[in-house]
């Protein structure tokens, strides 16, 4: 597995957790472990996501990070990538 497709992989990962930990929090608001994991599992998942689009390009059509070129239209699309 290249470096482009473990990156994804990973954020593929802090997001399943993040989503998960998103609807513990809707019954146990008060839960500071599930906080506290859910904050650090957002800082790493938005580093990863601004590492994955520095190197490869973005992934939804909001991470466009050029002013000169809309690099969203790029080959290939993102669930194209593997």
């Amino acid at each position: 597995m290249n470096e482009q497709c473990m990156l994804l992989k990973k954020i593929k990962k802090y997001d399943f957790s993040l989503k998960e930990l998103d609807l513990y929090l809707d019954t146990h608001p008060d839960c500071r472990r599930a906080l506290e994991m859910f904050n650090r599992y957002m800082v790493l998942r938005n580093k990863c996501v601004q590492e994955y689009t520095e190197r490869f390009g973005p992934i939804t059509p909001e991470q466009n990070n050029s002013s000169e070129h809309w690099k969203w239209i790029d080959d290939p699309w993102p669930w194209e990538r593997r």
